[in-house]
């Protein structure tokens, strides 16, 4: 399952979270407001591999490469 990493008030964070809504790609979302290790959102985390920002390019990649 793909995690993402967020705050309530995070913009770029309500961004990616409909931007995986609107590719019917499931995820589980954490946040990580009270998380030290987390130091900028959103994080997505799929498989090994952390994605730092809302780039799809790096999310896409990581989600073929998963399959």
């Amino acid at each position: 399952m793909i995690k993402v990493y967020t705050t309530p008030t995070c913009i770029y964070c309500h961004a990616l979270m409909e931007w995986l809504d609107e590719q019917d790609i499931k995820y589980q979302e954490i946040d990580a407001s009270g998380d030290p290790d987390i130091t900028a959102v959103p994080v997505t985390e799929i498989g090994s591999e952390r994605i730092v920002g809302f780039d799809r390019p790096a999310i896409k990649r990581a989600l073929a490469n998963e399959k």
